[in-house]
């Protein structure tokens, strides 16, 4: 078992979906969490409420703010070093979506999304990884997708930022691998969540049919796979790009 005892994470977009199950992941085996989220204080509740039962003794934060803001990086690593003491793992998971095709797409609908996605995890990757390098050790997982990988119609402002995060991860593996700090990303597929629950039951299906699994992965699937990059069992892979997908890409 995956033990995290004494370890500090910070979750972006932890109060729902993906982001959620890896928070409450981390804390079942022993990490005390920091949540950030941009607006529903009921879901950071709630999620909190989750973390707290499965790791009662353990410490759960939550901090409100939008991470295409710089300014708000620096609350968040304010706030790790005075109640954590520093940080040890970060996992950029916070995203959003605004699907246009490219012809329909404005600049605006554009760089919203880049903006959050892309220079969003940029802030809090230099904002948090100090934190780190001064401690010597550090797991950082950007939550990218098979859109950053293969694109997808319709995504050109998402599979951009998610191809970004990819670039993003090579380069800061390299930086700093030698202060004992991982980078890895995470390709997430057809992941059951609030931003694949508004398509249609057609658009699903037809999703489901390219899935060699034949079904759509749950939260707790990526979740699982963070854990692993963030543990000490996952200490010598950095620089990789890992797709739990269901063999979409296939």
């Amino acid at each position: 078992m995956l033990d995290f005892k004494g370890r500090r994470a910070v979750v972006t977009g932890g109060s729902r979906g993906i982001g959620r199950a890896i928070a409450r992941k981390l804390a079942a085996q022993g990490a005390d969490v920091i949540i950030t989220y941009v607006g529903n204080d009921a879901a950071a509740d709630e999620a909190l409420t989750l973390i707290h039962e499965v790791n009662p003794d353990g410490k759960a934060l939550k901090v409100k703010g939008d991470i295409a803001d710089p300014e708000f990086s620096k609350e968040v690593a304010k706030l790790a070093k005075s109640e954590f003491g520093g940080l040890d793992i970060l996992v950029n998971n916070a995203g959003i979506t605004n699907d246009k095709l490219l012809l329909r797409m404005k600049p605006d609908d554009f760089t919203s999304v880049i903006n959050t996605n892309l220079n969003g995890a940029f802030y809090m990757l230099s904002a948090l990884a100090p934190l780190m390098t001064k401690g010597k050790y550090g797991r950082i997982i950007n939550i990218s997708s098979v859109a950053g990988v293969k694109g997808n119609p319709g995504q050109v402002n998402y599979a951009s930022s998610k191809a970004g995060l990819i670039g993003m991860t090579l380069s800061a593996a390299k930086e700093l691998g030698s202060r004992n700090i991982t980078v890895n990303a995470v390709a997430p597929g057809f992941i059951q969540t609030d931003m694949t629950n508004v398509l249609t039951e057609e658009q699903k299906e037809a999703s489901v049919a390219a899935i060699t699994l034949k079904r759509m992965g749950q939260p707790d699937d990526i979740a699982n796979t963070v854990a692993f990059l963030a543990s000490e069992e996952g200490g010598y892979i950095t620089g990789q790009v890992l797709s739990v997908d269901g063999g979409i890409q296939m």
